[in-house]
C-alpha cells in the first residue's frame, strides 16, 4: 500500500471529469487500498480517486468514530435526492477551510463494490453528504464551487498565502 498525494484546490486537474471504471480488478482493488490509506493518514472522511490524479469514478469513506466502516463506491451513480439542509463540510483538497453548503438530506446511491458487486444504498446525514461532496469530486467539482464568487476568491487567496507561509 502506498499513500497518495493529494491534490489542492485550485489544482486544475481538480476539474477533470471521471471515467467509469470498466473491469474491477487487482489494479482497481489495489487502488481502492492506497486511496483508504491516504484518507486515513489525512485524516479525511471521504475521498474520490480525482482527488489523487486517478480519473476513475471511485470513492472511498469511512464515516465511523473508530475508522472501521470502509465503504467503497465503484461508479457510483446518485438515483434519488430528497429534501435539504445546510452544513460544514471541508475538504482534503481545500485543507483548512469550513464552510456551510447546502445538499439534499437524503439520497439513494447505486455502485459497484470492490468484488464488482452491485449495490444500492440509502443514505441521509453526513453518509449522505460525504456521498454528494465526494460524487462531485468525479465530476470535476469540488465543495466551494456551491459558494459565492466572492467567497471562492477569498478562499484561493488565504490557500495561495497559506501555501506561501509553509514554503
Amino acid at each position: 500500500m502506498a499513500l497518495l498525494p493529494i491534490l489542492q484546490y485550485p489544482d486544475p486537474r481538480l476539474h477533470k471529469v471521471a471515467r467509469a471504471v470498466t473491469q474491477v480488478n487487482d489494479e482497481t482493488r489495489r487502488l481502492v487500498r492506497d486511496m483508504a490509506e491516504t484518507m486515513y493518514a489525512a485524516p479525511g472522511i471521504g475521498l474520490a480517486a480525482t482527488q489523487v490524479d486517478v480519473h476513475l469514478r471511485v470513492i472511498v469513506m469511512d464515516i465511523s468514530e473508530t475508522h472501521d466502516d470502509l465503504k467503497v463506491f465503484i461508479n457510483p451513480e446518485l438515483q434519488a435526492q430528497s429534501g435539504e439542509e445546510e452544513g460544514e463540510e471541508g475538504c482534503l483538497s481545500v485543507p483548512g477551510i469550513y464552510e456551510k453548503v447546502r445538499r439534499a438530506a437524503r439520497v439513494t446511491v447505486r455502485a459497484l463494490n470492490q468484488q464488482g458487486e452491485p449495490f444500492t444504498l440509502q443514505a441521509d446525514g453526513l453518509l449522505a453528504v460525504c456521498i454528494q461532496h465526494e460524487t462531485d469530486h468525479l465530476q470535476g467539482h469540488v465543495f466551494v464551487e456551491h459558494l459565492s464568487h466572492l467567497k471562492q476568491s477569498r478562499i484561493r487567496a488565504k490557500l495561495k498565502k497559506q501555501r506561501r507561509e509553509t514554503l
